[in-house]
C-alpha cells in the first residue's frame, strides 16, 4: 500500500489539514484501520469499488463521498486495485465550503455527495492535489470559524478542560456550545475533548519506550488510572495498548 499526503496552499491551511492519496498493491490486501480524530473528510474513489465503514458501505468508482467525524475506529478493505484520494478538513470547517446537513447527521457515516458538491473525475485524475487547491479556493464561503478559539483551548490542554469552564471562558452557555459543536463538528464538546485526550495519549504511547509506564501516561492525560486509559484506547482503536 502506498500512502502520501501534502499540505494545501497557504490560503487554505486554516481550514484543511492535508490532501492524501492511497493506492493498493499486489503484495498487500488488507483491512486498514483509522482512528477518530474529530475531523470530517471528503473522499473520491479512483479505483475499484472499495468496502468501508467496517464493511457496511461500498464506495464506487468516480464518486465523491463525505465522511463524518468518528466516535470509534473504522476499517476499510484495501486491495491491489484500490485507489482513493481525499481531503482531511480541520474541525468545524466543513461549513466554510458546503451548504449541507448538520454534521451530527453524518457521524460515523460515509455518504455519497450529489454532483454539485462532487469532485470532477477527469481533473482529479490529471492532478488531484492541484485541483483540490483550485476547487476549495473557488468554493470558500466564509473565512471565519466560530468554534476556533474553543477548539484551540481544548487542544492546548490535551482535552482536559471541563465543558462548563469552556463555556464560561467563551461567554456562552453549555447548551449553546453543545448545539454549535453538534452542528459544525458533529460531536458534543465532551466527545470532541475525549477524542483529543485519546489522541494525546496515543501519541505518548507511541513515543514511549517499552518500559514506559502506562500509568504515568494515564495520569498525564487526565485518566483515572491504567484501566481507564486501556478501556479508552480499546474503545477508540479496537486494540489494547500493547498492540499499538
Amino acid at each position: 500500500m502506498k500512502y502520501k499526503k501534502i499540505k494545501p496552499c497557504e490560503e487554505l491551511e486554516p481550514y484543511i489539514h492535508f490532501y492524501w492519496e492511497l493506492k493498493g498493491n499486489e503484495v498487500e490486501r488488507q483491512w486498514e484501520r483509522v482512528f477518530p480524530d474529530g475531523c470530517a473528510g471528503i473522499v473520491m474513489n479512483l479505483g475499484d469499488a472499495c468496502l468501508t465503514d467496517n464493511g457496511s458501505t461500498i464506495m464506487e468508482f468516480g464518486k465523491t463521498y463525505v465522511v463524518g467525524a468518528m466516535t470509534s475506529f473504522k476499517d476499510s478493505f484495501i486491495d491491489n486495485e484500490t485507489h482513493l484520494t481525499g481531503v482531511c478538513l480541520k474541525p468545524a470547517t466543513f461549513a466554510n465550503f458546503y451548504n449541507y446537513t448538520s454534521q451530527n447527521e453524518l457521524i460515523n457515516d460515509t455518504v455519497e455527495f450529489e454532483k454539485s458538491n462532487s469532485f470532477n473525475i477527469d481533473k482529479t485524475l490529471e492532478n488531484a492535489f492541484s485541483y483540490f487547491d483550485h476547487f476549495y479556493s473557488e468554493r470558500i464561503k466564509t473565512k471565519t470559524n466560530q468554534l476556533q478559539s474553543v477548539i484551540n483551548d481544548i487542544h492546548s490542554t490535551g482535552g482536559q478542560t471541563g465543558i462548563y469552564e469552556l463555556s464560561k471562558k467563551h461567554f456562552t452557555t453549555v447548551r449553546q456550545l453543545e448545539r454549535n459543536f453538534k452542528k459544525l463538528i458533529g460531536l458534543s464538546p465532551k466527545e470532541y475533548s475525549n477524542i483529543i485526550r485519546f489522541q494525546n495519549a496515543l501519541s505518548l504511547i507511541k513515543k514511549s519506550s517499552q518500559n514506559g509506564s502506562l500509568l504515568d501516561i494515564a495520569f498525564e492525560c487526565g485518566y483515572y488510572d491504567h484501566s481507564h486509559l486501556s478501556n479508552e484506547i480499546k474503545r477508540n482503536t479496537g486494540l489494547p495498548p500493547s498492540l499499538l
